[in-house]
């Protein structure tokens, strides 16, 4: 199981939120692309990338912040946020990113995400962010009447290489993720699913490790925190 630690960009900041609240967000490095060679010289084989504002925005915002993280690290990337039509994709992935994150469009124009898929194959991943088992999009402003299952079958024969889950109420509260959920949904779908959200320990990434079916997992605030310490997690998942 792949663990990601998470750079959250809002206005050039590394930043965590709390249940995806723009208000509530915690700066923890003024520097991302700092904080992106920290993780990098700490052992991860990726990184995962949101630009937060572009996801209010539905465009690019923090494209200076993540320029800088790519130039100053050579583990491969992942980014969402604000990315919601193939010039945009296609500039990401030209620049150096290596897997883009596609979730608000998952919902409102799925043969994009269909279109995207087939152009550049292994590198377009879904991102579900959903609050008690619905999909919301927009920054999680919106909340839709979309299921999760629902949505990730959709792609089942797309070619999307990742389907990255969130579950918004565990985000950023260290309160464990949700590996029923996550494990379930795992199941329903033959894409590979990422767990995100709630992410806050040890025992959390071995739980989710240990349902066999959990492709990767998402921290950011544990790892902030330290709550986590991201090169003893990466040992025993590679153990």
């Amino acid at each position: 199981m792949i663990l990601y630690p998470a750079i959250d960009l809002k206005d050039g900041q590394a930043v965590r939120l709390v249940r995806g609240e723009m208000d509530q967000a915690t700066v923890f490095n003024t520097d991302p692309a700092a904080q992106a060679r920290s993780f990098q010289e700490a052992g991860c084989a990726w990184l995962h990338l949101v630009d937060l504002n572009g996801a209010f925005a539905g465009q690019p915002v923090n494209g200076a912040a993540v320029e800088a993280i790519l130039a100053a690290t050579d583990v491969p990337a992942q980014l969402g946020g604000g990315i919601r039509d193939l010039a945009t994709i296609e500039m990401w992935l030209t620049r150096g990113i290596a897997r883009v994150i596609l979730g608000t469009v998952a919902v409102e124009n799925p043969d994009l995400v269909r279109q995207a898929a087939a152009a550049f194959p292994g590198q377009i991943a879904v991102g579900i962010d959903a609050r008690k088992g619905r999909v919301a999009t927009k920054g999680w402003a919106e909340e839709t009447d979309v299921m999760v299952t629902d949505l990730a079958r959709q792609f089942e024969d797309a070619g999307v290489a990742a389907i990255i889950y969130t579950d918004i109420d565990r985000d950023g509260a260290m309160g464990g993720p949700n590996v029923q959920a996550t494990a379930d949904l795992a199941r329903a779908t033959s894409i590979p699913v990422i767990a995100s959200g709630g992410v806050s320990s040890l025992a959390d990434l071995i739980a989710l490790r240990d349902t066999g079916v959990i492709a990767g997992a998402i921290s950011g605030r544990a790892l902030y925190d330290g709550a986590l310490d991201l090169g003893q997690a990466l040992s025993a998942l590679a153990s």
